[in-house]
């Protein structure tokens, strides 16, 4: 699976740490500007919004340039959820005869892919003679500006 988006680091998520920051009440136009409301609704945790099932949680770092038409890129962080089932069109990373890779996993005409979201990679069609495990469901993409 060469030049394939892969998984380059491997995190466990520690629920010991609980980080909580300002969420503002008002939402900010990506548009024209707007007066800010300057109050603050709540705390954010963002364990709460990014975890949905903690014991089922691990973040992966991405090494590659495959996925980049569904908005992840090499050296993004991913939160990857082995709770949720992986339904056709969903983002996946998957073992494919021992490497991690992140696809979309895609059943056309009762057979497996794993498809790229770059044009210049090939789908993967899983076959019975490849060692083949799906890891989790890749929930959010965190990554810098």
């Amino acid at each position: 699976m060469k030049n394939q988006c892969c998984v380059e680091t491997i995190w466990e998520f520690d629920i010991r740490h609980i980080y909580c920051f300002p969420l503002f009440l008002a939402a900010i136009p990506a548009g024209f500007p707007s007066p800010a409301d300057d109050y603050i609704d709540r705390k954010l945790d963002l364990n709460e919004l990014l975890i949905r099932h903690p014991a089922a949680t691990f973040f992966v770092r991405v090494a590659g340039d495959s996925m980049v038409g569904a908005g992840i890129h090499s050296g993004d962080i991913l939160v990857v959820d082995r709770a949720l089932p992986a339904e056709h069109n969903r983002v996946v990373i998957a073992a494919v005869n021992g490497e991690l890779t992140v696809k979309r996993l895609s059943k056309q005409n009762g057979k497996l892919y794993l498809l790229p979201e770059n044009d210049g990679f090939e789908p993967i069609e899983v076959t019975n003679e490849m060692q083949f495990e799906i890891w989790g469901v890749v929930a959010h993409v965190v990554h810098s500006l």
